[in-house]
């Protein structure tokens, strides 16, 4: 007679509590410097309890990318469905990350982006997908802005996007060893005042 092997005794809500903490120690160390030994001590439960809900690192990892990439989409849906204007998308895009760093966090896929050539293929395939969200979202908004007079920028909303994500992840990054998120949102202020100086009123 077989015996289906139980899982281990885990409390409600383990796997978002596994994602909660694993998502903390990623954006403070990177994916490559954390192991399942390290959540298991963080939250007091065994790495058995890991394995039963996450079984390969490689499958926590995407689901963590999954889950934050689903946030950040479900922050600019919200300006969406508001009817912000181009100005205010903008400005609640940086917000976005200044929170993130407000509580000492990098961006998670700006980590993971770091260590992109040593990540296996799913993980580079969400990560990508992240950016091209972002990057999607922004280009559109800036478009629109184009069109009614309120931002000006050269070239096509795609390339002007990629600007943006490129300083303000830069931005958090070398604001990280000062502690000071002013830094960052003096680069973020200076950015998007070079979009709307020359820009005729709205």
């Amino acid at each position: 007679m077989s015996i289906t092997p139980q899982p281990p005794p885990s409390r409600p809500g383990t796997p978002a509590r596994i994602l909660d903490a694993a998502e903390r120690i990623v954006q403070a160390r990177g994916f490559n410097a954390f192991s399942y030994g390290d959540v298991a001590t963080e939250l007091n439960i065994t790495t058995a309890a890991l394995h039963y809900h996450y079984p390969r690192k490689s499958e926590l990892g995407s689901a963590l990318v999954s889950r934050y990439s689903a946030r950040f989409a479900s922050r600019l849906r919200e300006m969406d469905e508001a009817g912000a204007s181009t100005r205010s998308k903008l400005d609640g895009y940086v917000r976005i990350y200044a929170e993130t760093l407000s509580e000492g966090r990098m961006c998670l896929c700006g980590v993971l982006a770091a260590e992109y050539m040593t990540l296996p293929a799913d993980m580079q395939t969400a990560i990508r997908g992240f950016f091209d969200q972002n990057e999607a979202w922004l280009a559109a908004a800036l478009e629109r802005g184009k069109t009614e007079g309120c931002v000006e920028f050269a070239g096509c909303g795609g390339d002007t996007a990629r600007m943006i994500i490129g300083c303000l992840q830069g931005a958090m990054l070398l604001s990280m060893p000062y502690g000071d998120v002013k830094r960052f949102t003096a680069v973020a202020t200076c950015l998007l005042c070079g979009l709307y100086r020359q820009a005729r009123p709205s």
